[in-house]
């Protein structure tokens, strides 16, 4: 029999892994080469290890509109280091291009991403990802795959410019959006900004969900150095592009699964993080995700109090006024992780085979810069992100305080309740709304299940009457999400949601609700037996489905603080906590 074609061992590698099952494991090799070599392959090209491409090009998908750059210079990197480049396409999810949400459809990309790797024969795996929920999606189908696995983030969109004002998508989307609301700048403004909010390909330019899975990305040792930052259409992201394939490469010969990296002090790094840029507050649910993969529960009192020590330091919109391209001038995360070196876990290993703080050392000393602070001088004095707890939060809810008014902050008011998203498009309007600035907006039914999906839809407008009279917050509670683009002093994440039967599901216009962010509370000024009383009465049940993705989805999520994964999907047993202490 042929060298090139005999029966694989048992630790095969390149196109001799995962063979298909015909009864004869030399005649699988023997076909599988018959039918690549029909698109022009040769021996010596297909013995080399093969490194997997997840392609994530989509039209509907415009943050990934640089793939087809991305992947020509992922290819020249893998072949440079003697390795064979195949790319192939998965599910690709954009924001705003998703129904219900494109929560809904995390899972499933997640699913899609695992199930090619673990199908395809592949040494290594590249992850390219970008907008909100790929890089959470392909980061939990890597992690339960467990290859040698690393992303390459699509980057950040450049900046535009309206009427002598630097904008940038989303972040000046929802302030616009709120003027034209408030009668403060008419059709042919709004017409014209939109025209200028997305300068070009790539993510979103302010700290939102998708340049916090960048950062968090590069914070868990997932990405070559430097990963992080650059915006999409330089020429540091293709540099970075074609580092990431010839570190593929490496990363194959050294079996460098991805288990090696997503240990507990890596997601105590990202948890750091992620509190000091200030990030989205979606980034708890999918750093949960990815941490139940390989089997840690993540402590949400810990990570509270991890916040109360972990300033915040990056200067990006909501929480400040730069923009992602100004990060990347400033140095990127390097600059960043420098400054909290004294808080990090430095001998978690990364993608390049060398530790954090081998990394930080080889990236040399910082320089002058106004886009990340000291520990001496930060944008907020503690983590962006509080976790509040109380009767009508049980398993906790979470709120951004780095984006929120301080003056409402600690607060009590009047609740004024929508029951779901319908309810709260038909009536959010209207002049005889019955709010007052000092009351407490409740949204239901928009959690895990309830929408489904969890949408965004935690950022609740502000009632038209009121944003007529110039009021621009207001206290709002839901067990949804929000766009990390957003801002406000917003409750999130509240568990159980509502559609389940948690104590939100009984909330009643006129209750009075107390917020204290001071300690880390949320309460329905309710006693006990009334909300006992409120459930026998009215109570819930639980949405369910016929047939199809929905059924799976109904029947298996979690809820926020599992990481809305899909049960069955979660690492089998667990090996403990995150973050420590």
């Amino acid at each position: 029999m042929s060298d090139s074609i005999k029966k694989p061992p048992s630790d095969a590698t390149g196109l001799r892994k995962g063979l298909t099952s015909y009864g004869d494991s030399g005649f699988s090799l023997f076909l599988r080469k018959a039918f690549i070599k029909g698109a022009g392959y040769t021996d010596s090209a297909l013995d080399r290890p093969v490194i997997g491409i997840a392609n994530t090009g989509s039209a509907y998908n415009p943050c990934h509109g640089n793939a087809p750059q991305l992947i020509e210079a992922v290819k020249r990197g893998v072949m440079l280091a003697g390795g064979l480049p195949m790319d192939f396409p998965t599910i690709s999810i954009h924001e705003s291009f998703a129904h219900p949400t494109s929560m809904y459809l995390r899972n499933l990309m997640s699913m899609d991403t695992e199930e090619l790797i673990r199908a395809q024969p592949m040494d290594a795996v590249v992850l390219i990802g970008g907008c909100d929920k790929t890089v959470p999606a392909q980061l939990m189908g890597a992690a339960s795959a467990n290859i040698p696995a690393i992303q390459l983030i699509t980057g950040s969109m450049l900046t535009g410019s309206h009427r002598s004002e630097r904008v940038g998508a989303c972040t000046d989307c929802r302030r616009y959006w709120g003027k034209f609301r408030a009668d403060e700048i008419d059709q042919q403004e709004i017409s014209d900004v939109n025209n200028q909010l997305v300068a070009s390909v790539g993510t979103c330019s302010v700290m939102g969900t998708a340049s916090t899975m960048a950062c968090i990305a590069e914070a868990l040792g997932m990405t070559v150095p430097g990963g992080a930052s650059p915006p999409a259409v330089t020429a540091d992201r293709i540099r970075i592009a074609e580092q990431t394939g010839a570190q593929a490469v490496q990363m194959a010969h050294d079996r460098l699964t991805i288990d090696k990296i997503l240990t507990p002090e890596a997601f105590e790094n990202a948890m750091r993080v992620l509190l000091a840029i200030g990030g989205s507050t979606n980034g708890i649910v999918h750093l949960t995700a990815i941490a139940g993969r390989m089997g840690l529960e993540v402590d949400l009192k810990a990570l509270d109090r991890m916040g109360r020590d972990t300033p915040v330091l990056l200067d990006l919109k909501p929480s400040g006024q730069h923009y992602m391209e100004d990060f990347h001038h400033a140095g990127g995360m390097s600059t960043l992780l420098r400054e909290l070196k004294p808080l990090l876990n430095l001998g978690a290993m990364t993608v390049t085979g060398r530790t954090l703080g081998e990394e930080l050392e080889r990236a040399g000393p910082g320089f002058k810069q106004d886009v990340v602070r000291s520990v001496a001088n930060p944008i907020y004095p503690q983590g962006g992100i509080a976790v509040l707890e109380g009767n009508l939060a049980p398993g906790g809810a979470i709120i951004k305080q780095s984006a929120a008014d301080p003056k409402l902050m600690e607060h009590e008011g009047r609740a004024v309740v929508f029951e779901n998203a319908v309810d709260l498009a038909t009536r959010i309007d209207a002049d005889d709304l019955d709010v007052t600035a000092d009351d407490i907006l409740v949204l239901k039914n928009i959690g895990p299940k309830g929408a489904p999906g969890m949408p965004e839809a935690g950022y609740i407008p502000i009632p038209l009457k009121l944003a007529r009279a110039g009021v621009k917050d207001i206290v709002r509670i839901s067990d949804g999400r929000m766009s990390g683009t957003a801002f406000g002093t917003i409750v999130l994440h509240v568990t159980p949601e509502s559609a389940i039967g948690g104590p939100l599901a009984y909330v009643q216009n006129g209750d009075r609700i107390r917020l204290s962010v001071l300690n880390r509370e949320i309460s329905l000024l309710v006693s006990a037996e009334e909300l006992a009383e409120r459930a026998r009465k009215n109570p819930v049940t639980p949405p369910t489905a016929d047939r199809g993705y929905r059924k799976l989805f109904l029947d298996t999520v979690t809820q926020a603080d599992k990481g809305v994964d899909f049960d069955f999907l979660r690492a089998a047993t667990s090996t403990g906590k995150t973050p420590r202490g």
